[in-house]
């Protein structure tokens, strides 16, 4: 389109377009917009379900869980606490996988629930839990008391 850029001129700034073909080649990019791109990619690796798994009877979340996935697998009650200082915008999924059901304990934060219920509901059960502003928590999904 000639509105974007003069027709065969060596360089042109494009904003929101799309380039295909097979045969499109880039060159001269400096090294520091590859190293950005590099870091941009890998700090939405998060979005793609990350999953740390834990089993033991006890854990608190980081803030480098924000994003992932945690999956609790153990024959016993589990306890996950939710600390001060993750953030507002923190969010995870939570998986129950054994039978121990999952206990969602506030630590110096306010876990809210449509139905006050602070467990999940049993094996398999997914919740998700999401500061929606610094130490204030929604917490939804298979939930139970």
């Amino acid at each position: 389109n000639t509105s974007d850029a003069t027709k065969n001129s060596a360089v042109a700034t494009l904003t929101n377009k799309t380039i295909s073909g097979l045969s499109n080649t880039f060159s001269n990019i400096p090294q520091s917009a590859v190293t950005s791109l590099s870091t941009d990619l890998a700090a939405k690796a998060a979005i793609n379900g990350v999953i740390n798994a834990q089993t033991g009877t006890s854990y608190i979340l980081q803030a480098s869980d924000n994003g992932k996935v945690i999956t609790l697998n153990n024959a016993s009650a589990i306890t996950l606490t939710v600390p001060s200082g993750l953030g507002a915008g923190f969010n995870c999924l939570i998986v129950q996988l054994g039978a121990g059901q999952v206990n969602v304990a506030p630590s110096s934060t306010t876990i809210n629930n449509r139905q006050s219920h602070t467990k999940l509901a049993g094996q398999y059960a997914t919740a998700t839990l999401v500061a929606y502003a610094a130490n204030t928590f929604a917490f939804g999904g298979d939930t139970t008391n």
